[in-house]
């Protein structure tokens, strides 16, 4: 089932900067898809129509096969939430739970529902023991997971984040990913996820859509589109860092690899595949 369509979108800011220019993207229910790009893609400003917060100049979106200008904004934000790059951009209260409680509260939900809310979307994102705590005293990293927690307080059935995990520590990014994996995959939760960082799709992502020069460049699985360095190169990009590595060794007369490993474990399996392969050629006897 398609969630979201977007049908030759163009979009044009005030001072004239041309943002998008003709996006084409279906978002299924269920999925966990990266929106890749370089800086100036047109990342944030695509997902800023995705809910609403920006009006397409030409072109449709479209969300559960409605126009989404068909909708008030209070329907809008209780099926598609969004995450902000920035702490600072979304946290507005002075403590986590009043933050956290935020969204409910202007949905008219009674005092013991806006509660539970509040505190499923704490133990959600790992911070129910944070509740009282002032917004100014948390970490870079304990702010991105609050703002999760009040998207996730509304309910909402998509979920879009903006570089969730720039400016964190690979603890925090490992925090945060665990966090996405669980609700994408427990929660049936589906998800948006801008990003640059290549390294994270091949872990947690089903789909990728690379933007170049506010266009849809590229789309496919990570093992589709992570196939071609010299391509990703034109579009400001890299391969995952383990995939690098193998590229470097693929083509050598010892290394005959012919799709690209992405993690780890799949750089492991190959390479024992390979090792094994060798050491029975070098053991079996000679046929004549």
């Amino acid at each position: 089932m398609i969630k979201i369509k977007v049908e030759d979108l163009i979009y044009k800011y005030p001072d004239g900067t041309q943002a998008l220019n003709g996006v084409n993207i279906d978002v299924v229910k269920g999925e966990f898809i990266a929106v890749l790009g370089a800086n100036g893609s047109g990342k944030t400003t695509l997902l800023k129509h995705f809910n609403g917060l920006l009006k397409p100049a030409s072109g449709l979106v479209v969300l559960d096969n409605i126009e989404l200008n068909e909708f008030n904004s209070g329907d809008v934000f209780r099926k598609v939430g969004m995450v902000f790059q920035d702490p600072n951009d979304q946290l507005i209260a002075p403590t986590v739970e009043e933050d956290v409680a935020f969204g409910p509260t202007n949905l008219n939900l009674s005092y013991d529902e806006i509660v539970s809310r509040v505190n499923n979307a704490l133990e959600l994102v790992k911070m129910k023991e944070f509740a009282k705590k002032a917004i100014h005293a948390l970490s870079y990293g304990q702010s991105k997971r609050i703002c999760i927690a009040g998207i996730l307080a509304m309910e909402p059935e998509i979920l879009i984040l903006d570089e969730p995990t720039s400016g964190l520590d690979p603890e925090g990014v490992k925090s945060v990913m665990k966090i996405l994996n669980d609700l994408n995959k427990e929660k049936g939760i589906t998800i948006i996820h801008a990003t640059n960082s290549v390294d994270l799709v091949p872990f947690h992502m089903d789909r990728v859509a690379i933007m170049d020069k506010g266009i849809i460049a590229q789309e496919g699985t990570p093992q589709e589109v992570f196939t071609d360095s010299k391509k990703l190169e034109g579009l400001k990009l890299e391969l995952p860092q383990i995939a690098q590595l193998m590229e470097a060794l693929r083509g050598k007369e010892k290394f005959p690899i012919d799709s690209l490993p992405l993690t780890i474990g799949q750089a492991r399996q190959e390479l024992s595949h390979l090792i094994n392969t060798e050491d029975n050629a070098l053991v079996s006897p000679e046929i004549s």
